[in-house]
């Protein structure tokens, strides 16, 4: 509903989503979850945020004190490639370590995350410092390689040969 008051008032907003099926006694339906509920981000002049701040349903501008802090550019990039992508992807506890990478092919070809190895496939951990929250996307280990700097790896090709 905020969203849709935003875009009312002329603001972009994004509202990242995953889907999520749900069992009800009579049927199964897939619904679209937030991927950071709570969570929704807009541009914005941060000497105007009244027309913001008085949306039902908004609590707050994420900061230190009254403050506004900026999510990093490249922070939502890699969710916006994300979503809009259609691979596969959830909600992830946020992570600090691991192994950074930079995917080379797919959808995706640019972002920086971390990979990791869940339940038999690999996942692009995408992150926002600033609110501690984490996207897991899924991908195919061959589109990644190491980002330079980081900790050599055995499981990620240092070489990445891009299908048609």
């Amino acid at each position: 509903m905020v969203a849709l008051q935003l875009r009312g008032k002329g603001y972009e907003p994004f509202l990242p989503v995953y889907k999520s099926r749900r069992r009800w006694s009579d049927r199964v339906k897939d619904i679209d979850q937030p991927l950071f509920p709570g969570y929704l981000f807009c541009r914005f002049d941060p000497l105007d945020r009244m027309p913001i701040l008085v949306i039902p349903g908004v609590v707050q501008i994420v900061g230190i004190g009254k403050q506004p802090i900026p999510i990093d550019d490249e922070e939502i990039a890699g969710i916006q490639a994300a979503v809009q992508s259609g691979l596969p992807r959830e909600a992830w506890p946020y992570q600090q370590v691991g192994e950074k990478v930079r995917v080379e092919c797919g959808p995706l070809r640019g972002v920086e995350g971390v990979l990791l190895n869940i339940k038999s496939s690999h996942r692009l951990i995408l992150s926002v410092t600033l609110l501690q929250r984490s996207v897991a996307v899924e991908v195919d280990e061959a589109w990644v390689t190491p980002v330079a700097g980081g900790p050599p790896s055995l499981s990620v090709p240092a070489q990445v040969q891009c299908g048609p």
